[in-house]
């Protein structure tokens, strides 16, 4: 079947900063060093009975400063369809400049600026607001990583999302639910995403089921599946790779066919989840 992967990472480390992938640089994985490598769309086949229809590429700290520079590399090396979620310091009140640049890239369709421990503070950033605004008004999604435990930065993108509701914002990594479904923990992390999902414009993926646990299973992935499409709906859920972080668990195609045959997802649903939805929200028929 046809597949587009809303969430991939390339690196190009013989141009590239990537000071996150540095040994000596957090975070200190004890397994860091399979994936401080380059990695190009060459890696990234699926097994025959799937085709990579398109992917989604987000930024890679290539070059924090330059993030165009990393849109450049892609659109010149990648001939597969794609859309490029590129960098970009939005708590900067020189954002604009750089917002700019990026648009004249034609891959360019949304940005990240990764939240995670720094959520609240940032989001609620009047610089940081005013440059979600911009991004709005040119019609760019936001990708926003960070854990839906944490009500205070879920409530302060309630907030901005009350202004600013034209903006579409895509949830990484599920939002980090918690490992055990019957925990204090997912019962704030599924509050908190239904709280969301009040929100038209907000949709979410779920990915990087290795950074939880390395020995995941398919069984792993069922409960905050099941869980985001309650929530959500069927055409606000999208299923990706996290490449090449996949490979501190599984090969890249070994996790797409545990998408496609063990997840008990009918044909209609697979569509849904790992292309049409990505098609949607990345507006890959723009």
């Amino acid at each position: 079947m046809d597949i587009i992967d809303p969430h991939l990472h390339l690196f190009n480390l013989k141009q590239g900063q990537y000071d996150w992938l540095q040994p000596s640089n957090p975070p200190f994985w004890p397994d860091k060093n399979k994936i401080n490598q380059s990695f190009s769309q060459q890696d990234i086949s699926l097994a025959p009975t799937n085709k990579l229809a398109g992917f989604v590429h987000i930024e890679a700290g290539f070059d924090n400063t330059r993030p165009w520079r990393e849109v450049d590399w892609l659109e010149q090396h990648c001939t597969l369809p794609f859309k490029s979620v590129a960098g970009g310091d939005l708590s900067n009140e020189n954002f604009p400049s750089t917002l700019a640049k990026l648009q004249t890239r034609v891959s360019v369709i949304g940005l990240r600026h990764i939240l995670d421990d720094d959520a609240k503070t940032l989001l609620s950033n009047a610089i940081f607001q005013q440059n979600l605004s911009l991004l709005a008004e040119h019609q760019l999604s936001f990708d926003a990583q960070f854990s839906l435990q944490d009500e205070w930065a879920t409530q302060a993108l309630c907030n901005i999302l009350d202004n600013l509701p034209q903006l579409r914002v895509i949830i990484n990594h599920a939002g980090w639910p918690p490992k055990l479904e019957q925990s204090n923990e997912w019962q704030q992390w599924n509050k908190h995403l239904n709280k969301l999902a009040r929100y038209p414009n907000v949709a979410i993926k779920l990915s990087a089921w290795e950074m939880q646990n390395r020995a995941y299973t398919p069984a792993d992935m069922l409960p905050s599946l099941s869980t985001c499409l309650q929530a959500m709906g069927d055409k606000r859920v999208m299923l990706a790779s996290n490449f090449p972080l996949t490979l501190f668990s599984c090969a890249y195609s070994e996790l797409w066919q545990i998408y496609t045959q063990k997840l008990g997802l009918s044909q209609s649903f697979k569509s849904l989840l790992l292309h049409d939805n990505s098609a949607f929200w990345y507006r890959f028929n723009d």
